[in-house]
């Protein structure tokens, strides 16, 4: 689906700098609570200021199909992306049956690596599967640190362990790695675990919502030069 994904842009100028900058996908927020979430009418000018071969992705948490359908139907999205927990542990659940209900859209389905690896992740995939349609790449993320803010769903610059996460298994799907991600490791941390992708937010901004120009540079040429896109 992509290589390198720049996550929570909010504004048409950072849609034109990640792109420019080599992304080939770009994520749109749109989980209420979050600092980098978009009203969709606003965001129509921001998802038409990316050029045409970069993917236009939208986040998602706890929000029906027709509701997903709609802001995608209003932005011109190309891809979902579910955010929300896995079960009902918290205030936004994603259930399996999403993936059959969005057909038609290509769904990146955001999992944590927890105290039991990726177990739970394991069984919603297996429970997308027996309602017809399973995601088409999954994207590990971290457990919020300690401190975050409750409810929390990405973005919070928390680290995933990447010798855990290769402990745990392979997900027999394309695996995007998210969570604490920076110019600084993100080489590191594609050539240490092998990973299709890689997905960024918080580790190049200057502010929540606001991406910096030379972190976004920063943050593409590595992970190109570990072998992740770039032509």
């Amino acid at each position: 689906m992509f290589h390198v994904k720049i996550c929570g842009v909010t504004t048409p100028e950072d849609a034109r700098l990640v792109a420019a900058a080599g992304a080939d996908a770009i994520g749109f927020n749109f989980v209420a609570g979050s600092p980098r979430r978009l009203d969709p009418q606003a965001a129509r000018a921001v998802v038409a200021a990316v050029p045409m071969g970069v993917l236009r992705v939208g986040v998602f948490a706890g929000m029906s199909a027709d509701e997903i359908r709609r802001v995608v139907e209003l932005t011109g999205l190309d891809a979902v992306q579910l955010h929300g927990h896995l079960a009902g542990n918290g205030p936004a659940v994603d259930p399996p049956e999403l993936c059959t209900l969005l057909a038609g859209l290509p769904v990146i389905r955001a999992v944590r690596l927890g105290a039991d690896g990726l177990a739970e992740a394991r069984q919603w995939i297996a429970a997308a599967r027996g309602h017809g349609i399973a995601p088409a790449m999954a994207l590990v993320d971290a457990a919020p640190a300690p401190g975050a803010a409750a409810g929390s769903l990405g973005g919070t610059g928390a680290v995933v362990d990447w010798q855990a996460f290769m402990a745990a298994g392979p997900l027999d799907l394309p695996v995007a790695l998210a969570g604490g991600l920076a110019p600084e490791n993100v080489a590191t941390a594609i050539r240490a675990t092998g990973v299709a992708a890689v997905d960024v937010a918080s580790g190049v901004e200057s502010a929540p919502g606001r991406k910096d120009p030379e972190k976004v540079r920063a943050f593409v040429a590595a992970a190109h030069g570990a072998g992740l896109g770039g032509g």
